[in-house]
Formats: structure tokens, C-alpha cells, sequence
């Protein structure tokens, strides 16, 4: 895809795709190529606790999942917003997910940047949200 093509709302959705592709699928070489090197991931849990990743902790999370032979996580997703201004793009989306051991509805605010003729993700904010959603 060229540069022109990338940068663009289908470019960003393209690559959360990848994204999303690569963590449910514990592909650690994708996640590494998607992951810009300063990225941070903070997650906020139900009861109010915030915990912050670096790109290192963060993909140690899918390694885990990966040698202990756990099973492909859900891809289900709904795109909520799609920003993009030049390199700089931000995301909302919608996962039910079992991330952390238990299925959750997740909201992510995602930045990336436009850098090494790649969308990488530089920022995750990951906010848990009641079970109830689980069923919608």
C-alpha cells in the first residue's frame, strides 16, 4: 500500500486490524513491529485501579499467553471514531475480550504515529467497562 493510501481513516483501520490480528493471535513479531518503541498502555479496571505497561511489560502479557498455550483471543471489534491528522491518528474502539483472564467489555483510546512507513501504536488507554455489555 502506498504512502498516500496508508495515511488515510482506511489506513489506521487497516492497521488496528493488523493489530488486533497479531495480540488475539499472540503473534509476537507483529506486536513488535505495530508497538512503537515509547508505547504505554495504562488500563483502568472497574474498581478504579490504573496500571501502566511499557512496550516491553505490555507484549510480555501475549508471550505468556503464548507459551502457555492458550487459546486465540476474540477479534470482535467496533470501530467507534477514527481520527487522522498527517502522521498522528486516534482511535476509539470497542473489544469484548479475555485479556486478563476474564471476559470483558474493553473501550481503547488508541494514538499512533505515522513513522518508519508504518501506523505504530505509541499510546493504548484502556478502560474496563461493566459485564453487562458483554451481551449487546
Amino acid at each position: 500500500m502506498d504512502t498516500s493510501k496508508m495515511i488515510s481513516k482506511e489506513g489506521v483501520k487497516q492497521s488496528i486490524q493488523d493489530l488486533i490480528q497479531a495480540g488475539t493471535t499472540f503473534d509476537i513479531d507483529a506486536l513488535e513491529r505495530i508497538y512503537h518503541k515509547n508505547l504505554q498502555v495504562i488500563t483502568i479496571d472497574l474498581d478504579d485501579n490504573v496500571s501502566i505497561a511499557d512496550k516491553a511489560a505490555f507484549k510480555g502479557l501475549f508471550e505468556t499467553k503464548l507459551k502457555n498455550g492458550s487459546k486465540p483471543l476474540s477479534t470482535w471489534a467496533k470501530f467507534d471514531h477514527i481520527q487522522v491528522n498527517d502522521h498522528n491518528a486516534h482511535v476509539l474502539i470497542s473489544r469484548k475480550v479475555n485479556l486478563a483472564g476474564d471476559d470483558q467489555y474493553l473501550v481503547l483510546s488508541i494514538d499512533l504515529i505515522f513513522e518508519d512507513n508504518r501506523w505504530q501504536v505509541t499510546r493504548e488507554v484502556i478502560f474496563a467497562r461493566p459485564d453487562s455489555l458483554l451481551s449487546k
